[in-house]
This record gives C-alpha cells, sequence and structure tokens, in this order.
C-alpha cells in the first residue's frame, strides 16, 4: 500500500518542525527572550533584569545556558533574560556587547553591572546577589 502524498508531506513538515525545535535551546519559563518589540520595556522595570546576550554558534554561551537557568530560580527578585546577539545586532550594539558571552544587570532601564565571558555559576551568584536585596 503506497502513503498518501498529502500524509508524505504533513509527515515531513514535522520532522522538520521537530528539528528546528531540537536545535533551539531550552528556554526556562521565566527566562524572556529578547528582541526590539519587548528589550526596552523588560528592562525599564524597577527590579533588576539580568540580561545574557549570547550567540548559537557561541561554546561559552551554550555552557553558560545550564547555569543561568537554573540560576534564575535562586533569584526570585531577578528577571533573567536572553538577547541572541545575531537576531539582535542593534540591541548589542546599543550596549557595545563585542564579546559573548555578556551579562548585563539592568535597574530602571539603566545599566548597573556588566560581566564579560563565562563567569560560571560564582559569576552570577556574585553579580545576582549584589541586586537581589
Amino acid at each position: 500500500m503506497e502513503e498518501d502524498p498529502e500524509i508524505a508531506r504533513i509527515n515531513q513538515k514535522k520532522m522538520e518542525e521537530l528539528l528546528r525545535q531540537q536545535n533551539q535551546p531550552r528556554v526556562e519559563p521565566g527566562i524572556v527572550d529578547l528582541d526590539a518589540s519587548n528589550f526596552d520595556q523588560v528592562v525599564s522595570a524597577e527590579n533588576p533584569t539580568l540580561v545574557d546576550f549570547w550567540a548559537e554558534w557561541c561554546g561559552p554561551c551554550k555552557m553558560m545556558h545550564p547555569i543561568f537557568e537554573s540560576l534564575h530560580k535562586k533569584y526570585p527578585k531577578i528577571k533573567f533574560a536572553r538577547v541572541n546577539v545575531d537576531l539582535n545586532q542593534n540591541i548589542s550594539m546599543r550596549y557595545g556587547v563585542q564579546s559573548i558571552p555578556t551579562f548585563i544587570m539592568f535597574k530602571s532601564g539603566q545599566v548597573v553591572d556588566k560581566m564579560m565571558g563565562a563567569v560560571g555559576a560564582p559569576g552570577i551568584h556574585m553579580i545576582c546577589k549584589k541586586y537581589s536585596n
């Protein structure tokens, strides 16, 4: 029995969608993906917002993803967010992000702290402790 061409097309489309999703880093609920449409609104909040500037091709960024995700649960007063620098070059340029990963802490729309590189859990803890009071 031959497969219906319509079913074959639907299966192919589903498979492509699943493969695309596998290549995306899983974003933990509570971590906001930022772009031009929501960046200013999110970082303008009175509570601090820690933004991870990253790219899919960046090894150190990939290493920091699980650390960033796990620590967001420990600091409920801080909003955790991400900016993909390849998709949002205008935001990266605006804040002088020249190397990734870069972590910038915002409070009421102002940059209050900045760390560059794969700082590991100690680095994220340090910056979050400073602003979580």
